[in-house]
């Protein structure tokens, strides 16, 4: 029987395989259109099923590995913004309305200007090449 220390990020990154190829069909088949279907599609059902999953696994007592097969493997590599929702609700439920707001703006916020300005770096840095 393999020790913690290999099970985790084993279950990890099976699910990330998992998830991985999943996000990868949906957007695949999902393309051809000038709105981002296969993003919208991921992430909305990404985050339908980490409630669904979490809900579950707590109800459930479910192992940790499974979790982390599911869960951060799974659903980490299908959509990280169902992590993101899990989060910012985690933080509401748990009363730190501030900190949910913060997290939740902050996120949709300087998440897109930290990528344009990746973007604009990245053009500077190719154009002195």
């Amino acid at each position: 029987m393999l020790n913690l220390a290999v099970r985790a990020p084993l279950a990890v990154a099976l699910g990330a395989i998992v998830g991985a190829l999943g996000r990868y069909y949906i957007s695949r088949e999902l393309a051809g259109s000038s709105f981002p279907w296969g993003t919208f599609v991921v992430n909305i059902t990404g985050c339908l099923l980490m409630g669904l999953l979490t809900g579950l696994a707590e109800r459930l007592g479910v192992s940790s590995e499974l979790r982390l097969l599911l869960l951060t493997g799974g659903l980490g590599a299908f959509t990280t913004f169902s992590t993101y929702s899990l989060e910012a609700v985690s933080l509401l439920k748990g009363g730190q309305l501030r900190a949910a707001g913060l997290y939740w703006l902050g996120s949709a916020v300087v998440g897109p200007v930290s990528l344009y300005l990746g973007l604009l770096l990245g053009q500077q840095i190719s154009r002195a090449s």
